[in-house]
């Protein structure tokens, strides 16, 4: 096979010489792409997402956030298998929050749904600019060329060229018409849904990586920073005497309080700023404050329980309506009906938040381990009164984010503390700090009623589901659920019973409330598929066969014609539909792989369910032993997930261990408060999954399809804590109705 270095030569001396190909995309999918060359960089820059440089090396942009979900790899999967790039060359960069990148907002486990397209389309298009300039060397059609390898190959005349050749001359090319643009077909798929090594799992087992605790920068001071105890307090006397005389304090500065509604900004309070950690978290214990009360702070959330399960049992809102509820209850031969209850959680990541600022008369740059750099950046801007424009936001890997990272107020934080002190300076917050004062999973109430008929077949469902809204956190108006919440396994229930009536009831906050890992499917799914198992034992059925027929033959569920308001995940029901068939197909899955029929001829205690969410089917089955004293352990977890098209088995395979772990933590968590203030204040006090807890075993299996994408993050918690609940029920007879579990629990 002949090589290229003569055809190159030629090339330079007909083209010139460039340095590189920049290629940009649309924001959109259905957008036409614009040309970019090295004459036109600046009108195509904003959109770069694929640079191939001099020596051929590709350089693939990731705009996500890397939390441990291997985005990073799954991005640039997607753009190398395009171009049929030789792995060993590629290189991914982190961007900045750039509004050209279009939505960096790395939740609601959207990376892959809403990217995969645009994606293939940025290297499918880097691919056909490499073979239109090869066929130009070579006088051939660009279709007749193909990219093997990290080379264009002309397979009939045998010659090839590394795209290290070919740059210079592509980058001259004008841009290609959209139509042109044709991504590979699944069965070439080189990269995209194999199980590829994460690309930063060297650098983070050898400790290189950098977190947002892990930043440094020069003539930096380090603020910890004591907060209100309730929502909205503000310090009414600061005696900081004895912080300000210890070595190594250079400032103590009281921050503005914030106000309702909550949005995204700081909750304000009193910094120590030190020369480093220790001593700044030295002088905050130092600090003396009083602080003012106000209507929060007579909140105590075990008074608040008994409230948000009476507002539960009382009639509320109708948002979703099939046949006559009332009708199907009064005539039914047996009546069910539970009232269920979850409390506040705390995304309690690894990593507690952390940012580092600098701020330079009319302009800032921040460092920091964010979920959402656009919202730093805008938030930073307003808190300092500077132009959005003026504000750069460098995003490092995150220890974990499960959604509290999503919220930037520690960004505007550090960047505030800057513009006062004059030097850059980095806030740090502790364990305490993340578990004190975060944005929480919203406590819940849900009450459920159904009628079964004289087989057991359940004719009627009646829910309500009372919670404070998420919405609170940016309306002083909001005191009910938002239709986005119950979208959220509520409005969207899937059982095949004739007559269903749900309903939302009011309640009040009184902590900042933010998403969490699946947000409101956690609560939702716990107490629909205990409430499920519970209808299983009343009718004397297998709780696997009910679940089935709950669940009914398969079918697309219209919600627009039971006067329900629901969108999908903001996508498409045409591509994205509720389909019971994947939903039942998951669950026949995961049974089967618990050998669930066979399980009181093995003496095993199994739980299930299973759960639509974020547009992705996922069954579980949990099975547990309890000893003697009542203490339980979890031998062995079975998971099936249709998540549609997926880009990195190994990937989605992970996502479902550590999404099941996180379910369990959900089950066992609690955040609690008395007076405003939260109880818990670390590990030893706000539980979450130990070693000891986790699934001894979890089995995976992930269904082969070629649907379109679904979410893979968060879907694969909501089953785990009501099969979970269901398995301990078939262990000890006991009905567990509210959260947290104990971990101690007899028959």
């Amino acid at each position: 096979m002949s090589k290229y270095s003569a055809q190159r030569r030629h090339f330079l001396k007909q083209m010139g010489v460039g340095t590189g190909l920049t290629l940009g995309v649309s924001l959109l999918p259905k957008a036409t792409f614009a040309a970019t060359n090295q004459t036109q960089t600046a009108h195509l820059a904003p959109n770069v997402f694929v640079a191939i440089t001099e020596d051929g090396t590709l350089e693939v942009t990731c705009h996500r956030s890397e939390m441990g979900q291997q985005i990073r790899t799954a991005i640039t999967q997607i753009i190398a298998d395009e171009l049929d790039a030789d792995w060993q060359r590629v290189k991914t960069l982190q961007a900045d929050g750039d509004k050209k990148y279009g939505d960096q907002n790395t939740d609601g486990s959207r990376s892959i749904r809403r990217n995969l397209a645009r994606l293939q389309m940025a290297g499918a298009t880097a691919a056909l600019l490499l073979k239109q300039a090869a066929a130009k060397g070579w006088n051939v059609e660009p279709d007749s060329c193909q990219c093997k390898n990290h080379q264009v190959i002309h397979t009939a005349s045998g010659r090839s060229a590394d795209f290290s050749q070919l740059v210079s001359v592509a980058a001259t090319l004008p841009m290609p018409e959209e139509g042109l643009v044709k991504p590979k077909a699944r069965k070439d798929w080189r990269y995209v849904g194999k199980g590829i090594r994460s690309i930063d799992m060297e650098a983070v087992q050898a400790g290189t990586t950098i977190f947002g605790q892990d930043i440094t920068i020069d003539d930096m001071l380090y603020a910890v920073i004591q907060r209100p105890p309730v929502m909205f307090t503000q310090p009414d006397s600061v005696d900081d005497k004895k912080a300000r005389s210890m070595k190594g304090v250079k400032d103590v500065i009281t921050l503005p309080t914030a106000s309702a509604p909550a949005n995204f900004f700081p909750l304000g309070g009193v910094a120590v700023l030190a020369d480093n950690t220790w001593t700044a978290m030295q002088g905050v214990k130092a600090l003396n404050i009083t602080w003012t009360e106000n209507d929060h702070s007579k909140y105590d959330s075990q008074s608040e329980k008994q409230i948000l399960k009476e507002t539960a049992r009382k009639a509320g809102e109708v948002v979703r309506q099939r046949g006559d509820i009332k009708q199907a209850l009064n005539s039914a031969h047996k009546t069910v009906e539970a009232t269920y209850y979850a409390p506040l959680l705390a995304q309690a990541p690894m990593e507690p938040p952390a940012a580092a600022a600098r701020v330079d008369g009319d302009s800032a740059e921040v460092w920091t381990s964010t979920q959402n750099p656009q919202a730093a950046q805008a938030l930073v801007a307003e808190i300092l009164k500077i132009p959005v424009e003026n504000v750069t936001i460098h995003v490092t890997l995150l220890g974990g984010g499960f959604g509290r990272k999503s919220k930037p107020d520690f960004a505007a934080e550090a960047a505030w503390l800057a513009q006062k002190a004059g030097r850059p300076v980095k806030v740090v917050w502790r364990r305490e700090d993340d578990i004190q004062h975060g944005f929480y999973h919203t406590v819940s109430a849900q009450h459920i009623r159904a009628a079964l008929d004289e087989n057991g077949n359940a004719i009627a469902w009646h829910h309500n589901t009372v919670f404070p809204t998420i919405s609170s956190t940016f309306s002083t108006e909001a005191n009910s659920p938002s239709s986005g919440e119950l979208r959220l396994g509520f409005i969207d229930n899937p059982f095949d019973i004739p007559n269903i009536q749900l309903e939302k009831g009011q309640a009040k906050n009184h902590v900042r409330i933010g998403w969490l890992r699946s947000v409101a499917n956690v609560y939702h799914a716990y107490a629909i598929h205990t409430f499920a198992d519970e209808l299983a034992y009343a009718a004397g059925k297998d709780s696997k066969a009910y679940l089935q027929q709950l669940i009914g033959k398969p079918r697309h569920i219209d919600l627009a014609k039971e006067g329900a308001e629901y969108d999908n995940y903001g996508d498409p029901l045409e591509t994205y539909p509720i389909d019971t068939g994947r939903l039942r197909a998951v669950l026949d899955k995961a049974t089967e792989m618990a050998r669930w029929d066979d399980r009181e001829k093995e003496k095993r205690h199994l739980g299930v369910a299973a759960h639509r969410s974020f547009l992705s089917y996922v069954a579980t089955v949990v099975e547990v032993v309890v000893d003697d004293n009542g203490s339980w352990r979890i031998p062995n977890a079975y998971i099936c997930i249709d998540a549609g098209t997926i880009v990195n088995s190994e990937h989605v395979k992970a996502q479902c261990e550590g999404g099941a772990i996180f379910g369990l933590s959900c089950a066992i968590g609690e955040i609690s408060a008395t007076d405003g203030a939260i109880n818990q204040t670390n590990f030893h006090n706000y539980q979450v999954a130990r070693m000891q807890h986790a699934p001894e075993n979890i089995e995976v299996h992930i269904v082969d399809s070629d649907a379109a994408p679904g979410g893979v993050g968060e879907p694969p918690t909501p089953p785990f804590a009501p099969a979970l609940a269901n398995a301990l029920f078939a262990a000890t007879g006991k009905r567990i109705q509210e959260l947290p579990i104990p971990l101690t629990l007899k028959a």
